[in-house]
């Protein structure tokens, strides 16, 4: 494919912001466009490359232009309309969406770029903020074979993994199984680290032993030193699990499945948002059990 493609990137957060950097940084010409400008000037004092003042703008003339913003509206609306990015592609380009999102606007938006002749992948990530800073980002794909043969090699500029799940959606419903499965596994910790604590055990001796054998997870080696000491600023917050866990409890009601610990999770998260802990991490869970 070679380098220096030119590049759209809509969505500056704590993951758009430097998956962008890694585009750039591997010498393509990225524009971006963010909601809030000073965001973007100061992306691009950083990167170099430009702004743009809509997404339309930033589209036009791009390769690729890859997006990664909060939900199905936010999506909708730097997507479609006069100043969304499609209104920029041409045919031949290809979309690239990395937000969290449901499975039904991969598809609508899937259908949308089909008319205009522009290929459209659903991409959401795992890994996290420090994923996306390392480029050690886990990706999921929904979408057409030949699309994301062009696209992978801009991808892995951020990626340690990236494997096509099948066609549009099912890189949306592979990250919902993601995240059911990181729910219950968020709160077995919480339970277990409170239980050796109320047992009178050292908690971080008894995970550093179990970690060691069938209990060990990713959330067990990078949270429990964290979540025992209190502290929850790891990037990912909980009302954006929120977010996340609705969708799948949504798609749930659709395909027929029960998801009874993912449903009792999103409740004791809804307690912690009572507590204050909305932009805490989702590890957060155990300082609901460990209120007063």
């Amino acid at each position: 494919m070679g380098v220096d493609k030119s590049v759209a990137f809509i969505g500056l957060g704590v993951m758009g912001y430097p998956m962008a950097g890694h585009l750039s940084q591997m010498g393509h010409s990225v524009t971006v466009f963010n909601r809030t400008s000073a965001t973007a000037e100061k992306w691009v004092a950083e990167h170099g490359g430009s702004m743009a003042a809509t997404p339309a703008e930033a589209a036009t003339g791009a390769d690729f232009v890859f997006c990664c913003v909060g939900n199905d509206d936010d999506l909708r609306s730097v997507t479609i309309g006069e100043t969304g990015a499609f209104a920029g592609m041409e045919a031949g380009t290809v979309f690239v969406d990395h937000t969290t999102a449901s499975a039904g606007v991969a598809r609508e938006l899937a259908e949308i770029g089909a008319k205009k002749g522009v290929g459209v992948l659903d991409a959401p990530v795992s890994g996290g903020q420090a994923g996306a800073e390392n480029g050690a980002l886990t990706v999921m794909v929904g979408g057409e074979e030949a699309v994301f043969q062009k696209a992978q090699p801009l991808i892995d500029c951020f990626a340690k993994s990236v494997r096509l799940m099948g066609p549009a959606g099912a890189g949306q419903l592979t990250k919902m199984v993601n995240q059911i499965c990181i729910a219950g596994l968020v709160q077995s910790l919480s339970e277990g680290i409170q239980f050796a604590e109320n047992a009178g055990l050292d908690a971080t001796a008894v995970i550093d032993v179990i970690s060691k054998g069938a209990a060990q997870s990713w959330q067990m080696e990078n949270r429990f030193e964290t979540m025992i000491a209190g502290e929850f600023e790891h990037g990912f917050a909980v009302d954006w699990m929120r977010k996340d866990l609705a969708i799948c409890l949504e798609e749930a009601r659709q395909n027929g499945s029960q998801l009874p610990v993912a449903a009792l999770v999103d409740q004791f998260y809804a307690d912690v948002q009572e507590m204050g802990g909305n932009r805490w991490d989702t590890s957060s869970l155990i300082a609901r059990l460990k209120r007063t």
